[in-house]
């Protein structure tokens, strides 16, 4: 029997529908990061130049990935609100329209990045000795950008239409299937690096097929290219919903891209691949928050059309609970065993030691980020873009790049380890009176 997806999101008790909304959106966030993650373990197998080369590489994801987030937040937001007020025909509308645009913008991420490959490689921070492993990693890897940014797309438009469990399906076989890719092509045909590129565009293929079969499951919004619509208003809507998505994420590669600068300046080699590998560690956690926070949006988006905020609110709190106390115990355990955690993708006691030192650091500050992230989603679903690409920007771009600039200025490779936790902590101080501010004016605003 299928589900009133309508009725559930309005309805229904809070923690039951962020509970069922949230778990299969943690575990496509959560497996999402292990077509990096995985890629960082097997090629860590291979030698030190190789791991930085992947962790170079990760900027170019990022960018990738803010585009699918983009048009997949952007689009998704503005269909959750109009299913809410029973608007089904302008969300079908949205659906094929937010489909498209990410499918061709994949395309020419990919053309421009093969065009300009090497000087690309250079400006992400390769060194003499990673450029050619970078070139070899990122020249396929961009093969699967149009997979990608439209995976990411229908993935987020299934989750806002209350069908996270079927978008979890596509996303999650893919993973599955970038693991098992992974040590065959690197060390059973011998291809190296570039065997982990193949492996992720493979499974990228796979999960865009399965997504783009599974968004007619439970009444949902099918693709229909026949429903495109060029009207600037579907765009203008778009960019209000996917620019704080693309803000966060965007900011992210070109913080990358500044953190591997500064830390083959003061480190070398083995501080790009230390920091590299607490980037990926920190996002794999993170990406549990951030999956708790995209369950909270379809309820948000449905409830704030219905003009339910007491209910948006009941949400918000619910998920910023939950998600510090899985936070802290994180925190805990890598204040305790950083060195373990680091060891896990290599053992070479310079990036081990660089590594736990920076990994230390993040963890101090790591029960302040539910609320960063909840504020931006909340920010983003309610339709206020100004202050969600604050939110957004703080923690990846405001604050983090010229910190990381700055601060390894002062005090060198400690500057640089420490810098994210610094980010963060001037993040939390701006996003309180956001969200504070947000639901005080909710009470005066007048149904949808």
């Amino acid at each position: 029997m299928k589900r009133d997806n309508y009725t559930f999101l309005t309805q229904a008790p809070v923690h039951r529908v962020i509970l069922t909304m949230a778990l299969p959106t943690i575990i496509s966030m959560l497996v999402t990061s292990l077509y990096n993650m995985a890629d960082t373990f097997f090629v860590s197998q291979i030698n030190t130049q190789c791991t930085a080369a992947v962790g170079i590489v990760f900027s170019v994801m990022s960018v990738i990935q803010a585009t699918g987030f983009f048009f997949g937040h952007g689009s998704g937001n503005y269909m959750s609100r109009k299913l809410g007020a029973r608007h089904t025909e302008e969300a079908q509308t949205m659906s094929a329209t937010g489909f498209t645009y990410s499918l061709l913008l994949g395309f020419v991420i990919a053309l421009v990045g093969h065009f300009f490959l090497t000087d690309l490689a250079l400006w992400l921070g390769s060194t003499p000795t990673i450029l050619p492993y970078t070139e070899s990693y990122l020249g396929t890897v961009l093969l699967g950008a149009p997979f990608m940014t439209a995976s990411l797309t229908m993935n987020n438009q299934m989750r806002f239409q209350g069908n996270a469990a079927f978008a979890m399906v596509g996303i999650l076989t893919g993973a599955v299937l970038n693991v098992m890719l992974d040590p065959l092509l690197i060390f059973g045909l011998g291809l190296g690096i570039r065997g982990a590129a193949w492996a992720t565009v493979v499974s990228q293929a796979c999960s865009f097929s399965i997504l783009l079969y599974m968004t007619r499951k439970n009444g949902g919004i099918r693709i229909n290219l026949r429903n495109f619509s060029p009207r600037l208003q579907l765009v203008k809507e778009i960019i209000y919903g996917g620019t704080p998505s693309l803000s966060r994420q965007g900011l992210a590669a070109l913080s990358t891209l500044a953190l591997n600068v500064s830390a083959g300046t003061y480190g070398g080699d083995a501080a790009i691949a230390g920091m590299s590998i607490v980037t990926r560690v920190c996002f794999f956690v993170f990406a549990a928050i951030i999956g708790l926070g995209q369950g909270f949006q379809p309820l948000c988006g449905f409830c704030y059309g219905a003009g339910l905020y007491e209910r948006v609110k009941e949400g918000f709190l619910y998920c910023i609970r939950i998600g510090t106390i899985f936070l802290a115990v994180c925190a805990v355990l890598g204040l305790c065993f950083p060195k373990e955690v680091i060891t896990l993708f290599r053992s070479d006691p310079e990036v081990v030691a660089i590594g736990a030192v920076a990994l230390r650091w993040q963890m101090v500050t790591f029960i302040l980020l539910p609320t960063i992230g909840l504020t931006n989603m909340l920010m983003q679903t309610i339709r206020k873009p100004l202050r969600a690409n604050l939110v957004a920007a703080a923690r990846s771009g405001l604050f983090f790049i010229p910190l990381v600039i700055l601060l390894p200025k002062w005090l060198g490779l400690a500057g640089v380890e420490m810098c994210q936790a610094v980010s963060d902590a001037l993040s939390f101080c701006i996003c309180v009176p956001i969200a504070w501010g947000a639901f005080k004016e909710m009470k005066g605003e007048k149904h949808l």
